[in-house]
């Protein structure tokens, strides 16, 4: 109850003040001068945004089809057109203040009106303008309420009541002020780089280049800004930047001792990168046995999708350390192998033609380095080993049956031509006589 008493006795007197000020406004000849100025300030930026808005629009429109940087920075000033009316009253309000304060000598009533022409600015901004749910959040939140307590003027006392809400941590003391700036800027930068790293990262893709180069300039970009950002926030919250060489120490301690693997893997992967032994979409097969196709490159590791569609994480060091088969190579062609037998009675000497002209039919079979090859292999206990070796553009995976395809042209072709596959045989000899 005794605490409640001064708050109420503060409301009381603010409210009195506010009484008392309106009184004077009422009765004052230079008030109600003021009063007019603002409205025709507030009528002549209407009369100006209705011409200069339509205009304005038509010359940052660009053609639907140009997207280049110049295009996309007038589509975003072309987000902020709806702000002109506000700004255009706020303007010409300034000028109506700098005029009644040269002659009554006083400007207080204008004065709150281009305040409040600053915060209609403000939620119009988080209200109609931005589209990120990131900044709409933080103008609804952060912005509005400051500029409502800028224009009924009682920001100075907010920020000085923060400021001398004080806590302490051992030696280290903070205001309460610094650490909402301190999130605030936090945030923003943060925000601000992702959003930069997204811009540059789009447009690094666009650019000519190896993939695992792109692949590394993008990481590269990614860390300057970030890293870029955090020196930033370190400056605004008053933290000193000799301090972070400690801190750098201590890291160093830790990766000589605990993140040796770590360190060996970002290591490893900034190695595969500039390489380009492997990059993503290669199908690779370790030493190991794993197996799959690229997917992602990371810091650490590299993720590899098998035919089953589960996922592999091999740590970078081995692709550097271990035997790596790289199917792929950035798309290059493989040769493919598959096995057949005929029978004892074919005519062996027209296999190769028949076989190699059926297998040049399928449509991912190449011409190069050469065509379909049929081989004879060897004589097996039923029948004639034959063998045809043919090149294609990618692996026989899940989505190309190759060696499948490849076989039914076969089975098709020696049928066509009344060529036995054989089957095994097998000749039983019953010694003495025959059982009754």
């Amino acid at each position: 109850m005794e605490q409640t008493l001064p708050l109420m006795d503060q409301a009381r007197q603010a409210f009195d003040q506010a009484l008392v000020l309106a009184q004077e406004w009422l009765l004052s000849p230079a008030a109600w001068s003021q009063f007019a100025l603002l409205i025709g300030a507030y009528l002549l930026a209407r009369i100006v945004n209705r011409i200069v808005a339509p205009r304005l629009t038509r010359m940052l429109t660009p053609a639907a089809d140009n997207q280049s940087i110049i295009a996309s920075t007038r589509r975003y000033v072309l987000i902020l057109v709806p702000l002109l009316l506000p700004l255009l009253a706020y303007g010409f309000t300034a000028i109506g203040e700098a005029v009644t304060r040269s002659l009554f000598g006083s400007g207080a009533v204008i004065a709150f009106g281009k305040r409040v022409f600053l915060f209609l600015a403000a939620r119009a901004l988080a209200k109609h303008i931005l589209t990120d749910p990131f900044l709409k959040l933080l103008a609804r939140f952060v912005l509005v309420p400051v500029a409502a307590l800028y224009a009924i003027g009682f920001l100075d006392e907010v920020v000085l009541a923060l400021e001398e809400t004080r806590f302490g941590l051992g030696n280290i003391s903070f205001s309460l002020l610094a650490l909402i700036r301190g999130a605030i800027a936090a945030s923003l930068l943060f925000w601000l780089g992702q959003w930069s790293n997204s811009q540059s990262a789009a447009y690094i893709e666009k650019q000519p280049m190896r993939p695992a180069i792109r692949q590394l300039i993008i990481k590269a970009s990614e860390f300057a800004i970030f890293g870029v950002a955090f020196l930033l926030l370190m400056n605004i919250m008053g933290i000193s930047l000799s301090s972070l060489a400690i801190i750098g120490g201590a890291v160093g301690v830790g990766l000589g001792f605990g993140l040796q693997k770590i360190a060996s893997n970002f290591i490893s992967g900034v190695i595969l990168l500039v390489e380009g032994q492997a990059t993503v979409g290669d199908y690779v097969e370790l030493d190991g046995g794993e197996a799959g196709t690229i997917i992602k490159m990371t810091a650490r590791a590299t993720i590899l999708e098998t035919f089953d569609g589960r996922w592999i994480v091999v740590p970078n060091e081995d692709f550097i350390t271990t035997r790596v088969v790289n199917y792929s190579d950035a798309g290059s062609a493989n040769r493919i192998a598959v096995d057949f037998s005929v029978s004892y009675d074919t005519d062996i000497n027209k296999v190769p033609g028949i076989i190699e002209a059926a297998v040049a039919t399928h449509p991912g079979v190449l011409n190069e380095p050469e065509g379909p090859d049929c081989e004879l292999r060897g004589f097996g206990d039923s029948g004639i080993d034959f063998g045809v070796e043919f090149w294609v553009e990618g692996i026989d995976d899940g989505k190309n049956k190759y060696a499948s395809d490849v076989l039914f042209l076969i089975w098709n072709a020696l049928k066509d031509n009344n060529i036995e596959i054989p089957y095994p045989h097998r000749v039983i000899e019953v010694k003495g006589p025959m059982p009754t």
